[in-house]
């Protein structure tokens, strides 16, 4: 098993895996509880571990915390649905017909650059400092970016899958549906996988915009006390979430393209 493990684009099993990232994340925490309780750094910058767990604690028994994180996962779930069912269809598109992708191409490339906080401004002024605002903002870190690897997926087709299914009597949407999106979709999986940390990452800034619920608001207020092991359990909490909604994905991508 050691051998396989260490080979170049070796093997191993789930459980094997599960083990590794195991003993890694708990070489970690010992060592950042030891470099914490020797005081080589001061703790209002890295708590140890254990008052990192004991914030999150007394967070989730008298601070709503778990109440928050549904919030955040809710808008972040929310927004990421927004996206893809906008960026599946379109990403097809501007890879299946030329005029598509020259119209749109140039156009997203520009705003897929655009730093995203510089625009908190102009959605407030649009939208307020309201659902919207947080959600467009959500919306705005995923789906120019997601587009392009959809668009990118569908360009990775064989051609000579659809040379034959037309040669077949196949019709434009029968090629798409039963051979373009059989064939695009394990890496479109991924492609969403992806983009779904992407958008977990904007959650923070989204949700300083006036907001009173959601992890990213119990973090920033945490923050302006420096309560350091408060912010840190919030981050902790994000980086949970977000490992659970990952691993699902996995799941789903295992149990959908088992022929891989």
């Amino acid at each position: 098993m050691w051998a396989d493990l260490v080979a170049f684009r070796g093997k191993s099993s789930a459980k094997a895996d599960l083990l590794l990232g195991a003993m890694l994340a708990a070489g970690l925490l010992l060592l950042w509880e030891a470099v914490a309780r020797a005081g080589l750094v001061a703790p209002q910058f890295l708590p140890a571990p254990s008052a990192v767990l004991s914030a999150a604690w007394t967070m989730t028994t008298q601070q709503s915390l778990l109440w928050h994180a549904a919030v955040s996962t809710f808008r972040v779930l929310l927004a990421f649905a927004i996206a893809a069912a906008m960026a599946i269809p379109i990403g097809i598109l501007m890879s299946s017909y030329r005029i598509v992708g020259a119209a749109l191409e140039p156009t997203i490339d520009f705003i897929r650059y655009l730093p995203v906080p510089a625009l908190v401004p102009l959605s407030i002024i649009w939208f307020g400092v309201g659902e919207t605002t947080k959600i467009f903002l959500l919306w705005l870190g995923t789906f120019f970016q997601l587009v392009l690897l959809v668009a990118d997926d569908m360009r990775r087709v064989p051609h000579e899958y659809v040379e034959v299914a037309f040669t077949l009597g196949a019709k434009p949407r029968n090629v798409l549906t039963d051979v373009a999106l059989r064939a695009m979709g394990p890496t479109l999986v991924d492609n969403l996988r992806i983009t779904l940390g992407w958008c977990w990452t904007y959650l923070v800034l989204a949700e300083i915009v006036a907001a009173d619920s959601g992890l990213g608001f119990v973090i920033w207020s945490a923050r302006r006390y420096v309560k350091t092991p408060e912010v840190m359990a919030g981050v902790v909490v994000i980086g949970i979430i977000g490992l659970v909604t990952d691993q699902v994905l996995r799941m789903l991508h295992r149990r959908m393209f088992r022929y891989l």
